[in-house]
């Protein structure tokens, strides 16, 4: 096979793969591996497309190329240039217009993207993978309504009922409760799975102080989330922040916070009550018992989450905390273990499961390998 023959093949398995740009844009100076074989490639399709002006694929793929380094203006002048091509076979100005397209959309240029894969429909370009484009676009422009309804005519459940989440969110902040709430609960029905939507639902009734509601909704979310992200959900609950008194909730003093941190846990421990010894679950547990005040049993469900995992830090690190109120330590001592203490609980706690990347807040979706609910606890600091 000559050097050209095994470039198309490259060429044609470049195209074909559908995400091929999920890494995020890169500098002309970047350093990493990636970025160092693109250029390589880039290099030696150079080379041979002067040699061979009419190799379409090659030009088509060296322009991929070019949008993965994060060069998008080269990208899409490759793509200009094929399209203007006098006599180019439909086909491939179909996937030319198709790849320009993805190359707007990359640049933020969202209405010549869309306009770009409208002319690719229209030669015959695959309409899934135009939708699944289209899906991207209306995501990353905030249109999360199209997004949601762009996954829907895929079949993709999960990001269909997370952008549907994304929408009701927006609603409730514009002051539309009520449709954010129906909005949510059709997420759930889409994809009974979306801890997201299940997250939001949750959040919403505890905020409204509807404490009755919320333990309904934790507890069919604990049995309808898959276990391994269910401790989200919790996460979720936690990070909501107590009345501000000074808002007129307890005329002004801390009586409606104190309030809201019981309620909350009562809320959360009655959920838990009917699930199997969990290890985040024991955790998250005692993080809302501290939240409340009670120490004597956030230092139990810490205890019981060792006996399930001896080498799981966040536990041993909230025992650590509270143990040194029952020691005689010295002024400095104290002050350097407090020190220690406040900056390990700023560990990022949250990795993914598929490509390990680690982030301080949660996520639904990881931003690094797109892939779709693979948050998972750092269960131990060498992860």
């Amino acid at each position: 096979m000559t050097l050209l023959d095994r470039l198309k093949a490259g060429a044609r398995t470049l195209l074909g793969h559908r995400r091929a740009d999920i890494l995020s844009p890169m500098g002309p100076d970047a350093e990493s591996p990636g970025a160092r074989d693109a250029l390589s490639a880039i290099q030696e399709l150079s080379r041979v497309v002067r040699n061979d002006p009419d190799a379409v694929e090659i030009y088509l793929a060296l322009g991929n190329l070019y949008r993965l380094r994060g060069d998008i203006e080269r990208a899409v002048q490759i793509r200009s240039s094929l399209i203007v091509r006098p006599g180019l076979d439909p086909q491939f100005k179909a996937r030319a217009l198709f790849e320009l397209g993805r190359d707007y959309r990359r640049g933020g240029v969202m209405d010549r993207a869309l306009a770009a894969f409208d002319e690719a429909r229209a030669l015959g370009a695959d309409p899934e993978q135009i939708t699944f484009e289209l899906a991207l676009l209306h995501a990353d422009s905030g249109a999360f309504e199209e997004a949601a309804a762009q996954y829907a005519r895929l079949g993709f459940r999960p990001a269909q009922a997370h952008y549907m989440v994304r929408h009701a969110e927006d609603l409730d902040r514009c002051g539309r409760a009520d449709e954010a709430r129906t909005l949510l609960a059709r997420a759930v029905k889409v994809y009974p799975g979306a801890v997201e939507a299940w997250r939001a639902r949750l959040v919403m009734a505890a905020r409204a102080g509807e404490w009755r509601r919320a333990g309904k909704l934790l507890r069919e979310g604990l049995e309808r989330v898959p276990a391994s992200i269910r401790f989200l959900l919790l996460e979720g609950l936690l990070e909501l922040e107590a009345p501000d008194p000074r808002n007129g909730n307890g005329n002004g003093t801390g009586t409606a916070v104190a309030d809201f941190e019981e309620q909350r846990c009562a809320t959360v421990l009655a959920a838990m009550e009917a699930q199997e010894p969990d290890l985040l679950l024991q955790y998250y547990g005692a993080l809302f018992l501290l939240r409340c005040g009670n120490r004597e049993e956030a230092g139990n469900w810490l205890a019981k989450a060792m006996v399930l995992r001896p080498d799981f830090w966040a536990a041993r690190l909230e025992l650590l905390s509270l143990s040194m109120e029952q020691q005689h330590l010295s002024p400095v001592f104290r002050s350097q273990l407090e020190y220690f203490i406040e900056h390990a609980r700023k560990v990022k706690r949250f990795v993914c499961g598929t490509c390990g990347l680690r982030r301080e807040h949660t996520f639904s979706v990881c931003p690094r390998c797109r892939s779709w609910h693979s948050a998972t606890f750092r269960m131990s600091l060498q992860d």
